[in-house]
Formats: structure tokens, sequence, C-alpha cells
């Protein structure tokens, strides 16, 4: 049997599942400065309303979600994460599921015109394929429901990217300047790396230049209506590397996120 890309980032996930819920758990720096303050902006979860969590991993947003008093739906490819995810949150608030979000046929059993919002919390890149998922999504929110993602920024932060560190004497005084250097951006590719150092397995991430990613959500009948791009404050470096994002790229943001909602 040939592996897909798609089993291939399946297998990955699974074998690392052990290790990214012990380093996530319920979330680093990245995240918590990061990622969810501006998820929940664009967001807005609220009491009461029925919430998508797309590539759930082991539940970190899923758990935030239901303490705002939402009811989730949670899935992943992934056997490994859902059981972490489970063994994590075993409140009846959240109905965690094993689903492939590039399966259209599966999409279509969450329902229809049935969820007031749904995520996809830093996980579009790490999909084979959106196009069914962005589709699948049109359906499954009610017409007024919003779909937030959280995305590394296709632009600043993506697999061919070099994070460099340049040091300068500058008339006696010793100046550091980080920077970036792209080398791939408009064409999409696929390359496997490390989400964390120290994964077991590399697994593959699935460039998309923003034209490209945009464009399978406008053909699904979406218009974007909220955008932020995240960064590091400046000057508190810490990090697992000496070219880590915290506080070294203030003027460069790692994240992009975006809020979507049905075409009228």
């Amino acid at each position: 049997m040939i592996k897909t890309e798609n089993d291939r980032a399946r297998d990955a996930w699974n074998t690392n599942a052990a290790f990214w819920d012990e380093r996530m758990a319920d979330g680093n720096d990245f995240f918590h400065q990061l990622v969810w303050p501006g998820v929940e902006r664009l967001l807005r979860p609220r009491a009461g309303e029925l919430l998508l969590d797309v590539a759930c991993g082991n539940g970190i947003t899923c758990r935030r979600l239901a303490r705002a008093g939402a009811k989730v739906v949670a899935i992943d490819f992934s056997e490994e994460m859902i059981r972490r995810a489970r063994e994590r949150h075993a409140d009846g608030d959240v109905d965690y599921r094993v689903l492939d979000a590039t399966d259209a046929d599966a999409l279509r059993t969450l329902g229809s015109s049935r969820f007031d919002g749904a995520l996809c919390n830093m996980a579009l890149m790490d999909i084979a394929d959106v196009r069914a998922l962005m589709s699948g999504m049109r359906t499954l929110l009610t017409p007024t429901g919003r779909f937030v993602f959280s995305i590394l920024h296709p632009c600043f932060n993506n697999p061919a990217i070099v994070q460099m560190g340049e040091l300068e004497d500058r008339e006696g005084t010793i100046v550091t300047t980080y920077s970036i250097k792209v080398s791939r951006y408009l064409t999409p590719y696929t390359q496997a790396g490390l989400a964390m150092h120290g994964q077991f397995v590399p697994h593959p991430y699935f460039h998309r230049p923003l034209h490209a990613l945009f464009g399978e959500a406008f053909d699904a009948g979406f218009v974007l209506d909220g955008l932020e791009e995240r960064s590091f404050p400046a000057g508190n470096l810490t990090g697992s590397t000496p070219l880590s994002w915290n506080g070294r790229f203030s003027e460069i943001p790692p994240v992009l996120i975006g809020r979507l909602r049905p075409r009228d």
C-alpha cells in the first residue's frame, strides 16, 4: 500500500502524541502569548454555543472553549491525540471524535448548519488538503457562524525560512540584529520539520501562500472579516534556542490568525 501525504502526517502525529502532550500540556509561551489572545478575540466563545474544534490535538483549546460555557465537538485524525485529549478532559461538555478533516464524507456526518462557530488552531499547515475542510465548514456552520484559524505565518514562518542573528559594533556599542531570510514563498510545497525540538519524528508541513489559502476559503463561500498578525514583544529573550522567536523578532510575526464568515 502506498502511503499518501495525509497518511504520513497521521503516522507522525500518532508517533509524537505522547511527547507533544507532555511538552504542550495546557500551553507554552507560544500558545499563551501569541496564539490564544488573538484566537479568543476573533472567536469570542460564548456560553450555550455549539463549537467545532478541528485538529484539536491534546484538547488544549477544547478545554478553554468548554470553560467559556460552550458545548464542543472536537475532531482529530490522530487516534493517539484523541486518546490523550480524553484522558485530560473526561467531562461531557466535549465530544471527542477521531475524524479526518480531509475526508468530505466524514465531515458531513457532523451535521448541517449546526455549529455556531469553529476553530482550527495552529493546524491548517499540518493538513494535506484544506479544500474539503473549507467546503465542509461552509455546510457545517449556521448562516451567522464564524470560522477562526491560527497558523504559522506563511510569509515569515514557513518551512524554508532561516532565522538569523547578526552581531555589529555600532560605534562602540555591540548590537545584535535579528532577521528572517525567506527563500521560498509563492509555490505550495511540503517539507518535514519539527514543531518542537526533541519530538520523536519530523512531520510534514504543507506550505500554502496566502493567495492559495484564502483562495480555498473564498471558493467555498467565505469572506475574511478579521485578521491578526502576532509577534512576541521585544526584550524577553527566552526560548529553547539562541534564535527562538521569544523577544528577538518583535517586528516579524510568526503567527497569523484569521476569521472567516459565510458570504451572504
